[in-house]
């Protein structure tokens, strides 16, 4: 793999975190309004902090990052430790399902258990957020080249908060097109669904097979559901014809 690729995804994971952080929940009429085309950090606006700060996504995705190293090994349960000792240190912003999830680990579930709790005692509509595949692609780098245990690591990484399969399934088709990504593959996203399988929420495929035939949808939603997440953000990524473009675009529509 090479190792600049392997820097970008990272690199490009925090700079849309950052671009899009001033203005998340306003429109894109109030963004255009306020900064025209959004192409430079910008400090203040939403949360109130400096240019350049990064929100609960990369935070998370560092986590897993660190603990890949440290571990030399996907270690859920030491995951699961460090998003608890990350929520203990008051970040500005975090997740509704993220937040539950994660208070329940602090007062003694297992790292497989406090997510599959919150879903069971979520509602439709608020059950499948798309808090786990914000944070997900460090794993992708990691098991780029193996992508069976890429795919169950994603799905256990995705449980520690987000046990819903939309969401769990969701974190294997990211990162398993990430790494195609990162191989060189003709067509990742197709190699991602083929992957997965059939245990995938048809809502899912539904929503991202049109993208790997090279079909863009008349419609992108913008919601915090997953299925909608992964669809405007799998769009943006691979019908954009630069790495600056893709960002500036989900952290436009992303708002």
């Amino acid at each position: 793999m090479d190792p600049d690729r392997a820097r970008g995804v990272l690199l490009g994971l925090a700079c849309g975190d950052a671009l899009g952080r001033p203005v998340e929940f306003s429109s894109a009429a109030q963004i255009e309004a306020d900064h025209g085309q959004l192409t430079e950090m910008v400090g203040q606006g939403t949360w109130n902090q400096p240019a350049g700060t990064i929100t609960d996504d990369t935070e998370q995705a560092l986590c897993i990052a660190r603990s890949l190293v440290e571990q030399q090994a996907f270690d859920p349960e030491d995951i699961a430790a460090r998003f608890v000792d990350w929520y203990d240190s008051g970040p500005f912003d975090i997740g509704r399902m993220t937040m539950r999830s994660l208070s329940r680990l602090k007062h003694g579930d297992q790292w497989d258990e406090a997510g599959q709790h919150v879903w069971e005692q979520s509602r439709e509509g608020q059950n499948a957020g798309n808090g786990s595949v914000m944070r997900c692609p460090p794993l992708a780098i990691s098991y780029a080249d193996n992508w069976e245990h890429l795919t169950a690591v994603s799905r256990q990484s995705s449980q520690i908060t987000h046990a819903d399969p939309r969401c769990t399934y969701g974190c294997a088709v990211l990162n398993l097109t990430i790494a195609g990504l990162l191989e060189d593959a003709d067509a990742p996203l197709q190699d991602a669904l083929d992957k997965v399988g059939s245990d995938v929420p048809d809502e899912l495929v539904t929503a991202l097979r049109p993208l790997a035939h090279d079909d863009s949808p008349d419609t992108l939603e913008t919601s915090g559901y997953v299925v909608h997440s992964l669809q405007t953000s799998l769009h943006d990524g691979l019908f954009a014809d630069s790495a600056e473009k893709a960002i500036v675009t989900a952290a436009f529509v992303f708002s």
